[in-house]
């Protein structure tokens, strides 16, 4: 691997232009406090991934609504010339915060936008390293799934360029597994990560697909998720789930999620309902529904707790 540079360079990347939240805009992206391929610390986000040119890590802080970066390996500049959509500079909420359209939200979505303002759906264009977080995801609860993909990454990711060499960069920061790495994972390992058989071939087939659906960052979201699907095990909910965070995709729902539709049932009419009732009510405001969403999980609101909760599958003892 080749040395990283002995001192990155801090870059002016964008201007939010007004309030703006590092953590909530990029905090979409991390699977859990488990996971060592990005670290949110008080005053800075780092995020560890590989590029075409090799690793990078990449630190971004903000300076009022000024945004700062720097990155480490052979892969910073490209990381760096990401910056700007991972930050969300292509969000547009103009249509969303016109005075018209604020009036027609829920006022638990109206009350969440007014309070965070500094909200950005960020853009990583990195596909395959969404697609198989959602896809230890599917089936099973996301506390199981992230315990999995933590523990893969401790076992098959890399140090991340900088980690305990730079001042700041976390010294436990890490790359996940290049598709290569995945791919070579043996089937025991996955078991041992309770990952089951059906999950870990889905897995094989995207990391075999690997350069054809990097290239569906450059489409439009609706466009990429249709040809994510094209690949048996991936639907419309990972698909959906992999587009907000590589795309920003503002509208696209995870249909199919297990307590999703619940919950805007609840937020919304005050009853649970499926799927279909779920795309029913957001209708009104379609091409902003997942927005909506967001704005409904920040603005706290909870479900009642009653009903049969999910049972974890243990794929590591059978």
């Amino acid at each position: 691997m080749t040395s990283a540079p002995t001192h990155p360079r801090p870059v002016v990347v964008w201007d939010a232009g007004g309030p703006y939240s590092l953590h909530k805009t990029l905090g979409i992206i991390g699977r859990g406090p488990g996971d060592r391929t990005m670290r949110l610390t008080p005053d800075a986000a780092w995020l560890a991934f590989n590029t075409p040119d090799g690793p990078a890590t990449l630190g971004i802080s903000a300076h009022g609504t000024e945004l700062r970066a720097q990155a480490w390996g052979p892969g910073a500049e490209h990381a760096l010339r990401t910056v700007p959509a991972l930050l969300g500079a292509n969000d547009d909420w103009s249509r969303f915060d016109a005075p018209a359209f604020t009036a027609s939200l829920p006022h638990a979505a109206r009350e969440a936008r007014r309070k965070n303002p500094g909200l950005r759906l960020p853009s990583t264009g990195r596909m395959v390293d969404a697609l198989i977080p959602a896809i230890l995801e599917q089936k099973v609860t996301a506390l199981q799934a992230r315990r999995s993909f933590a523990s893969l990454v401790r076992k098959f990711g890399a140090p991340a360029p900088g980690a305990g060499e730079h001042l700041g960069v976390p010294t436990d920061l890490m790359l996940p597994p290049t598709p290569a790495q995945w791919a070579n994972i043996p089937s025991w390992e996955w078991h041992k990560a309770g990952v089951g058989p059906q999950r870990s071939a889905t897995v094989m087939r995207v990391v075999g697909s690997a350069s054809g659906l990097e290239r569906l960052a450059g489409l439009p979201a609706h466009e990429a998720a249709t040809k994510m699907r094209s690949i048996p095990g991936i639907g419309v909910w990972s698909a959906a789930e992999v587009t907000q965070r590589t795309h920003g995709d503002p509208d696209l729902v995870a249909v199919g999620d297990y307590h999703l539709a619940a919950y805007v049932g609840w937020a919304l009419a005050g009853e649970a309902v499926n799927d279909d009732g779920m795309l029913k009510l957001l209708e009104p405001w379609r091409g902003h529904r997942q927005r909506i969403v967001r704005m409904l999980y920040l603005s706290g609101f909870r479900k009642p707790t009653f009903g049969p909760r999910m049972t974890i599958q243990d794929h590591s003892t059978h």
